[in-house]
């Protein structure tokens, strides 16, 4: 089968399924009911839109009471600053050389004061007298009375005497005390990302540490009596993907895995999962798995189970609609669980479309910038829901890869992001949003 011939056949088989499980309402405009599903309670539903349910996760995240500490400058990176970040000092704190050179009194020619030059770091030096010159380094303070350096490489020297090879200015090379700011000046506002330049800066003005928004904490429990954690798959069962997977993957997204742990499907597995879900002191509880009505899908009575108020229960995406968001606790002060289905891709789909947005709302972190990038040749699409294809981007285009099964994670190990496709799909050169990978945009700092 061509790969044309395979993604006419898998957009048959979506729109077969889709014609038995979808029966759009009258006045529907979005196309994103689906009254024929059955929920946890056994009550007809209609999935969340996807860019509803993204925003769902922003809410949800916005509405708690934030947590913060106050942390040395090395542990702060990756943060959001939780207080404005004020000078602490003028910057620079004194008249200091910009270059390596000369610093002039007055007209020349100069004359060259006998002994050392003046370097970064050391005791304030003599005033100069009128006429006078003397060697100093970058970042050096200049001496009083100093009128401007004359950088080495511009100058020459005569005997006793120095002489500019160009016109000097008064005030040249000479970086003036409060330049860059004066104290109490603002230098960042609170909500502000900590990155390596951050800490430079706050280094700069004099900070030994800072108040920050800490990481959110996520606990992952990967549910599943298929699952292997070594060896190739046999007999019916399969490798764990998702474990080596989440971690590292939410780590990039800014938030602190303190746990991840696999459960069964059977009783036991159902009680340890509602003493998590109960007792877990994660900001963020993720669950892979067990999202959907199987005889073995423990997540929707178990949330009924502990109190959980669910926020988004299905959303209209593939791979991964069988995904779900819950509040666990009160509005302000509560946790929250997000399920992803089992499937490694639309694992990775419930990672764009709820954890990211409701991890960078934790955190207090901005939601990324949207852009879109015109596609390279048609996608197909579903019928009603949105798709999320793993793409490649090159210089001009956004090119769909072939392995995007809800199983497969073939396609997304070597894309740079996933294009978001609307239903009915995308004609060549239509613009698509663009979810980024966080390695490939660099993701938090860690």
């Amino acid at each position: 089968m061509t790969p044309t011939d395979a993604d006419h056949a898998l957009r048959a088989l979506d729109e077969a399924l889709a014609l038995v499980s979808r029966d759009p309402r009258p006045g529907d405009a979005s196309g994103t009911g689906t009254p024929g599903n059955t929920g946890p309670s056994g009550d007809r539903h209609r999935a969340t839109g996807w860019p509803q349910a993204r925003e769902a996760a922003v809410r949800a995240g916005s509405g708690i009471r934030p947590r913060t500490h106050r942390v040395p400058l090395a542990d702060a990176l990756g943060e959001v600053l939780a207080q404005s970040l004020e000078a602490l000092t003028d910057l620079p704190s004194f008249d200091s050389s910009a270059m390596d050179g000369w610093a002039v009194a007055g007209p020349g020619p100069w004359t060259v004061r006998p002994g050392g030059g003046v370097l970064a770091g050391s005791e304030r030096p003599e005033p100069l007298a009128d006429g006078e010159a003397v060697r100093i380094a970058t970042g050096a303070r200049v001496p009083a009375e100093t009128t401007a350096v004359i950088r080495s490489e511009h100058s020459r020297e005569s005997g006793t005497q120095l002489h500019a090879d160009r016109t000097v200015l008064t005030g040249q090379d000479i970086r003036p005390r409060g330049q860059e700011c004066r104290s109490g000046d603002l230098l960042l506002p609170a909500g502000s990302l900590v990155t390596p330049a951050v800490l430079g800066l706050a280094a700069a003005a004099g900070y030994d540490e800072l108040t920050t928004r800490p990481r959110p904490r996520v606990e992952i429990l990967v549910l599943g009596d298929e699952l292997l954690t070594e060896g190739r798959p046999h007999d019916g069962l399969i490798r764990d993907a998702l474990s080596p997977m989440l971690g590292p993957w939410l780590t990039r997204l800014g938030a602190e895995v303190i746990a991840t742990r696999r459960l069964g499907d059977d009783p036991a597995g159902a009680k340890a999962l509602l003493a998590a879900v109960t007792d877990s002191d994660a900001d963020l509880v993720i669950t892979t798995g067990g999202t959907a009505s199987g005889p073995v899908d423990h997540v929707h009575p178990v949330l009924r189970e502990a109190g959980a108020e669910l926020l988004v229960d299905g959303v209209a995406v593939r791979p991964g609609h069988p995904m779900l968001l819950a509040r666990l606790g009160d509005r302000t002060d509560g946790r929250h669980l997000v399920g992803l289905p089992g499937n490694p891709l639309a694992a990775v789909s419930g990672l764009l479309t709820l954890a990211e947005p409701l991890l960078r709302a934790l955190a207090g972190r901005r939601q990324r910038p949207r852009y879109t990038v015109p596609v390279q040749g048609e996608v197909p699409g579903h019928p009603y829901d949105t798709r999320l294809v793993p793409v490649l981007l090159t210089d001009e285009h956004a090119v769909p890869l072939r392995y995007n099964g809800p199983a497969m994670l073939r396609g997304v190990a070597a894309a740079d992001g996933l294009a978001v496709v609307p239903p009915h799909g995308a004609r060549d050169g239509q613009d698509l949003e663009i979810l980024d990978l966080p390695w490939v945009s660099g993701g938090c700092f860690t």
